[in-house]
């Protein structure tokens, strides 16, 4: 016998749950643009399980169709607990949630940050979340003030050069 139907059977077999996707303890605040994202995933989530229902026979789409319900349970709660932040309504001259921060390091090498919702974190696109270690020595602060962050490679000092708040955020 085949070893690909041999593991088919063994997949059929498991029985294995799905692991929920844990809740952070923080609350939950986002930027008007984090809802939307949260609620278009979760659209986009409920379409894929709409089509994968169709499938009923195939244990490879029972098994994307308990991960999809997983993961629409993860957004519900999510949009549930959401605690909307408009930028614009933050101090303009302070560090909060929402802002965007352009910083200097020792070096003299610059880098922009903006401070969002635990899910719509993403460093790559220069959005960090509101719990993450850079923004809490950020929250608080203003334009002059050098903060020290505590990172993974040692402690570097950063000093603030501008803060905005955006319509991209909102």
């Amino acid at each position: 016998m085949s070893r690909a139907f041999l593991n088919e059977e063994k997949f059929e077999q498991s029985g294995d749950e799905v692991v929920e996707r844990p809740l952070s303890p923080y609350p939950n605040y986002v930027t008007p643009a984090g809802l939307v994202q949260l609620q278009n995933e979760a659209k986009r989530l409920e379409a894929l399980r709409q089509q994968l229902l169709g499938r009923k026979d195939d244990p490879f789409a029972a098994r994307q169709k308990a991960e999809v319900e997983r993961d629409l349970r993860y957004y519900a709660a999510r949009l549930e607990s959401a605690i909307l932040v408009d930028p614009a309504m933050q101090p303009a001259d302070e560090v909060r949630f929402g802002a965007r921060v352009q910083l200097e390091d020792e070096e003299g090498a610059t880098y922009e940050y903006t401070i969002v919702g635990e899910d719509e974190a993403d460093v790559a696109q220069g959005k960090v979340s509101w719990v993450s270690p850079l923004a809490r020595a950020l929250i608080g602060h203003k334009t002059g003030d050098v903060v020290r962050w505590l990172r993974p490679a040692g402690e570097t000092e950063l000093e603030i050069i501008a803060i905005r708040y955006d319509k991209e955020c909102s």
